[in-house]
């Protein structure tokens, strides 16, 4: 059961109901407030997943053990704008990402897109992530860690359009506004039947990298986009939200032949 508590130092996500809080990491004597109220991590630790506890104002929260989405999407610093987990989950899928992958990603970024891959690839495999920027690199370094991902990323600060060191990778991932200009270095990374994933905010670079790609020698070449829409579900009132995630950035695909 002990597996089953709150420990010191846990990520615990707080829910109640319409409202709900995470803690990165409980520590012994800190006191946690909120619109609701404070609690007080004394009356955290110990206690099982699912018990409740009650703020000084008297609302209650479940305690909740969060998923990597919770730690990733509420959790991680955030300096960079960064890709939604529709987007995120249909690369890691398309590029058939698992246990063992060698992946190559560039940029990095915060660290978001980074860390759910690093999260797909364990235990035997590993990210090798490229950002320019130091302070970013640093950002997903901490992020990474809070996740307790580290050990499964190489960042490298180096211009991915410069190069790329590593040889037979699954998948490069490109998270970078002139990607066309890094599709020749992929096609010499990736193994045969990997697969080049870009994220790409507008129809201009959808076409640079599509033309690229092709005359790089990939084969299955395909541009789509995603889009995601939550309903209100009540009793004789369930209809689409007013609002949804729409229009995010578009995918190419391709493969090496």
């Amino acid at each position: 059961m002990g597996g089953d508590r709150v420990k010191e130092g846990d990520a615990v996500l707080l829910y109640g109901g319409r409202r709900t809080y995470l803690i990165r990491a409980v520590e012994r004597g800190g006191k946690y407030s909120f619109n609701e109220g404070v609690v007080r991590a004394d009356d955290i630790i110990g206690r099982s997943y699912g018990e409740e506890v009650v703020t000084h104002l008297g609302v209650r929260f479940k305690l909740v053990r969060p998923t990597l989405l919770d730690i990733v999407y509420r959790a991680f610093a955030r300096r960079t704008q960064v890709i939604y987990p529709k987007d995120a989950a249909f690369i890691i899928l398309k590029c058939g990402i698992g246990p063992g992958s060698r992946v190559v990603e560039a940029g990095t970024g915060s660290g978001y897109l980074t860390a759910l891959l690093a999260y797909f690839v364990r235990p035997s495999g590993t990210v090798y992530t490229y950002e320019v920027r130091s302070e970013f690199a640093e950002v997903a370094r901490r992020n990474l860690r809070l996740a307790g991902l580290l050990d499964y990323v190489v960042i490298k600060e180096k211009d991915v359009r410069d190069g790329i060191e590593e040889r037979d990778v699954d998948a490069v991932v490109l998270d970078m506004a002139d990607a066309w200009l890094v599709v020749g270095h992929a096609f010499g990374a990736l193994r045969s039947g990997g697969t080049l994933a870009c994220f790409l905010p507008t129809v201009n670079q959808v076409e640079k990298v599509v033309i690229e790609a092709v005359r790089a020698g990939f084969v299955a070449v395909e541009a789509v986009e995603l889009l995601l829409r939550s309903y209100k579900v009540k009793a004789g009132e369930t209809r689409p939200e007013l609002r949804m995630v729409g229009h995010t950035g578009y995918l190419v695909f391709a493969r090496k032949p």
